[in-house]
């Protein structure tokens, strides 16, 4: 884990707690030498046979007569170092790489419910994706050459109409500043950045969930529906096990006191009241809200498949007195309270000292003192994990 209270070379020499207040959400912040050294978790050549894949989502950016184009991957052809104006966008990177993964724990001090994932643009001379802003925060690490950012932080965010990707229509920078290996820049949300490549270039983006309240609501609509199916006896949705307290639903709405009416067509006013009484008795509450975000937070990306271990890895009968067990580099893990979620399952164990562990650094050591403190449950459900691939042995 990282402490709050320590400066960091990443942060410019701030504490973490002292970037959060000063700069997370309200202000840039461009930070020389953030690594010292830096070396990319991939390499160019890397990432041109990755986009060839169907297994990574990549989109390449470029203009043709002045105009902005895009097209998605997988791409049977690339372009050359002779090229210019062309920017490849590698998402996820963190799925693919270990170092990629590694890479993006190093900002964990912001909440993992937040982290999203790491993008990798290569470009050649000139290249970028124009002038435009984000609904989220990101860092913008620079991983080899150089680049050219202009950022303003102004008030009109219209955007050019009818282009396959969103151009700022009226791009005012205020500051402009040029990158090199190991450079950082952070932007708040909505802050107007135009990058572009001067050179053969690199850039990592670390990019954080920032969903709309409308998602959230949603999201609390359906979990609050797979509860209250789960409770009639009907199939439940990814919310639904196991069940949280909801009221029973399974009346059906009568009307012994209807009339005759004049007005077939219109919809009576009991069966609006029922309506309203029978929504009244759903519980919007904070359990319904740590199973929804517990849940839909550590989804695995609709990509990602879990591969079982070769080798024979049982922590039931035999626990290991040196090595460590680490979560898959693709293993998303939070918890709150006395709940733990896993790549989209609510846990079959209470938090404990040994699965907070594990989430807040996500590794164990496999020492004699450990297995001491592990109960038979927490031991029955990590040798779970480790047969699905969600964590693995190492050393």
């Amino acid at each position: 884990m990282i402490d709050p209270d320590i400066a960091l070379p990443l942060l410019g020499g701030l504490t973490p707690a002292t970037f959060m207040r000063r700069h997370w959400q309200k202000k840039p912040l461009l930070i020389r030498q953030a690594i010292a050294g830096f070396k990319p978790p991939l390499s160019f050549a890397q990432i041109k046979r990755m986009v060839r894949s169907d297994d990574v989502q990549s989109r390449l950016i470029y203009q043709e007569d002045g105009q902005w184009q895009m097209e998605h991957g997988p791409f049977a052809r690339l372009p050359t170092p002779r090229d210019t104006h062309w920017t490849v966008l590698l998402q996820g990177a963190d799925l693919h790489s270990d170092a990629a993964a590694s890479l993006l724990h190093q900002f964990r001090f912001i909440p993992d419910a937040r982290l999203d994932d790491m993008m990798i643009s290569i470009a050649g001379d000139g290249g970028g994706v124009g002038p435009h802003f984000d609904s989220y925060d990101v860092f913008l690490l620079q991983a080899q050459g150089q680049r050219r950012w202009r950022i303003g932080q102004q008030k009109d965010l219209t955007l050019q109409p009818d282009l396959p990707l969103k151009v700022l229509q009226n791009f005012v920078p205020d500051e402009e500043h040029v990158l090199d290996v190991g450079d950082m820049l952070y932007l708040p949300p909505q802050v107007a950045h135009d990058g572009v490549a001067v050179g053969e270039c690199m850039t990592i983006s670390i990019g954080f969930k920032s969903p709309t309240l409308a998602v959230l609501a949603q999201g609390m609509l359906e979990a609050a529906a797979d509860q209250i199916m789960a409770r009639a006896g009907m199939s439940g949705g990814p919310y639904a096990e196991p069940a949280l307290p909801a009221p029973v639903l399974t009346a059906l709405y009568r009307d012994p006191k209807q009339h005759a009416v004049r007005d077939p067509a219109a919809i009576p006013e009991t069966l609006v009241q029922a309506a309203l009484n029978a929504v009244s008795r759903v519980k919007f509450d904070e359990a319904l809200a740590t199973r929804f975000l517990g849940c839909w937070l550590t989804e695995p990306h609709a990509s990602v498949q879990f591969n079982e271990p070769t080798g024979a890895l049982d922590l039931l009968e035999q626990w290991p007195d040196s090595g460590q067990l680490m979560l898959d580099r693709r293993t998303r893990m939070i918890y709150r309270g006395k709940h733990v979620f896993i790549n989209g399952e609510v846990a079959p164990v209470s938090l404990n000292a040994v699965i907070k562990h594990l989430a807040d650094y996500r590794s164990l050591p496999m020492d004699l003192a450990l297995a001491q403190r592990a109960s038979e449950s927490t031991r029955e459900v990590l040798d779970e994990w480790a047969q699905v691939g969600w964590l693995h042995q190492r050393g």
